[in-house]
């Protein structure tokens, strides 16, 4: 065993374009022993690889951990656990890694759980956190229109109870994100409509893939499904450009 730990990098490839991945990222995928990345248990496939790849040297092991798509929490921690234990041992036979997500390593990621379970059970192994560009940047870049400005605020929040949690606020954002939106989309929408947010709310799916779509009525959502990488942005007052 390496007396000296590899070095861990999170890294966030972006929300789609490979030409939207860091530099710095661009230069550690380049240089590590091993690049790990999450898949479905049901299968390997992974849109972050598919991302990188043109990143990644064809001589570097590509290392898919399997992660449950399931409500029970035992099986979801156990699964955390496992795979970073996989990380860890990695890292203690000096192996440089990277673990490569969606977006931005900080936000809604799955690093999020492999870095606190990686530190809680080997606080010592060094890791180096490099920021991604987030879906709804490039959402905002994509419609040409600032996300936020001035004195606003700004909502960036998970889709995956619907509209409940823009409803049961007493004092609303001026701009708000539902990330996570695809299997709630209808209730996001009817929540926006409730709001008087509708007319100046868009949809946008798989944004920065060849199949994006931008969907400037987002009251369709509740006649048709929407696909999993779909995004609502709201505002209370200025409408989305175009």
């Amino acid at each position: 065993m390496n007396s000296k730990p590899g070095t861990l990098y999170g890294i966030g490839v972006g929300p789609g374009d490979p030409e939207l991945i860091p530099l710095k990222a661009v230069r550690i995928l380049g240089s590590v022993d091993t690049v790990f990345a999450a898949s479905s248990s049901k299968n390997t496939y992974s849109l972050a690889v598919s991302i990188a790849e043109n990143h990644i040297p064809g001589t570097t092991p590509i290392i898919k951990l399997p992660f449950p798509m399931t409500k029970d929490k035992n099986e979801t921690q156990k699964a955390w656990e496992n795979n970073a234990l996989a990380i860890i041992e990695h890292l203690k036979q000096g192996k440089n890694a990277a673990f490569i997500t969606l977006g931005d390593p900080t936000t809604y990621s799955t690093y999020g759980y492999i870095l606190k379970n990686i530190q809680r059970l080997a606080p010592e192994m060094p890791i180096e956190t490099i920021p991604g560009i987030t879906s709804y940047q490039a959402c905002s870049a994509r419609l040409n229109t600032p996300l936020v400005e001035g004195e606003e605020s700004l909502l960036i929040t998970s889709g995956v109870k619907g509209g409940d949690h823009f409803r049961q606020m007493k004092t609303k954002p001026e701009n708000i994100v539902f990330l996570k939106a695809y299997r709630n989309a209808g209730d996001i929408s009817l929540a926006l409509e409730e709001a008087d947010y509708i007319e100046n709310s868009v949809g946008v799916c798989s944004c920065g893939l060849p199949e994006e779509e931008i969907i400037r009525d987002v009251r369709q959502f509740k006649t048709r499904d929407p696909g999993y990488w779909t995004i609502i942005l709201g505002k209370k007052n200025n409408p989305f450009a175009g």
